[in-house]
């Protein structure tokens, strides 16, 4: 895998996670280079819903690995064809296990979850935080504007 460009990614398991995930492949595959995604995880901290629920930090961990592998895997089947993409588990806060990942990074790209009109909420706390810190470049996807329903 080349390393010449690398660009960090945050995944959750979220939308936004995928989409961040799915344009930064497509980024490092135009520009000749790999993406080292990376969640984080903290024994009091993630949910991960449906998937299923730790009962001890190593469970944590375990649980954000397969988050964070089922991602991978996701994108791969959908784009039929093996990704530059290498998988970092980090114990600690999203933001400061993103920006010491990104730290020999060109590029962080981060999903926004688009919640409110809030600035700070759309934005999220996590991708604000990370700008503030990173010391490369950092792209915020934007989440998809929802049309209203029409009654009709």
């Amino acid at each position: 895998m080349s390393t010449g460009y690398l660009i960090v990614v945050g995944v959750d398991g979220s939308e936004g996670g995928r989409r961040a995930l799915a344009w930064a492949a497509t980024e490092a595959a135009a520009r000749g280079g790999a993406v080292r995604a990376v969640i984080a995880w903290s024994w009091t901290g993630l949910d991960y819903g449906p998937i299923a629920t730790a009962v001890s930090p190593s469970d944590e961990s375990a649980l954000a690995g397969q988050v964070l592998a089922s991602e991978i895997d996701a994108l791969a089947r959908e784009r039929g064809s093996r990704l530059p993409v290498t998988a970092e588990v980090v114990e600690g806060s999203p933001a400061e296990a993103l920006t010491t990942a990104a730290r020999d990074a060109d590029l962080l790209v981060l999903g926004s979850h688009g919640h409110s009109r809030v600035r700070h909420t759309v934005l999220g706390s996590v991708s604000e935080s990370c700008i503030r810190k990173a010391t490369c470049p950092v792209v915020v996807i934007p989440a998809p504007i929802r049309e209203p329903a029409t009654v009709g």
